[in-house]
């Protein structure tokens, strides 16, 4: 069953709910590697956005977004805004990511402020992209 429905806007999941149906070992990984690196709590949120409904994950550091995580069937997306000042680092960097992640940003066209990078992470070279990605946005502790 898909995400939004088996979660509406009056049906707030817990965290072991959210870590249970997307039932893969980054998602932990992700989580305690932010938790850890930014010293944050993760905060749900619900959205009503036609791309992407349903209860999500939110990291913050400073009012600054690190991240958006969405609940996936098997694995999640991470949903990584890259503005003008982190552009020119990760167009240097970008040969050192996963060809999927490499692709993904090259087809994501610059809009409201930035990339909207909708990473699908599901395996840990595209986890490792992720981690960097949100250390260029916001340097880790």
């Amino acid at each position: 069953m898909e995400w939004n429905l088996l979660f509406g806007a009056n049906n707030q999941p817990s965290f072991e709910d959210i870590e249970k149906y997307i039932s893969n070992g980054l998602w932990r990984e992700l989580n305690a590697a932010l938790q850890a690196g930014y010293r944050v709590s993760p905060q749900l949120s619900y959205s009503k956005c036609s791309a992407q409904p349903g209860w999500n994950v939110k990291y913050r550091k400073g009012g600054k977004s690190l991240c958006t995580l969405y609940p996936m069937d098997g694995f999640f997306i991470a949903l990584v805004t890259i503005g003008n000042k982190e552009t020119n680092e990760v167009e240097q960097t970008l040969s050192s990511y996963s060809e999927y992640t490499q692709a993904l940003y090259k087809r994501t066209p610059f809009s409201c402020g930035g990339r909207w990078l909708m990473i699908n992470v599901t395996d840990k070279a595209v986890l490792d992209d992720v981690i960097n990605l949100v250390n260029i946005r916001v340097k880790a502790k």
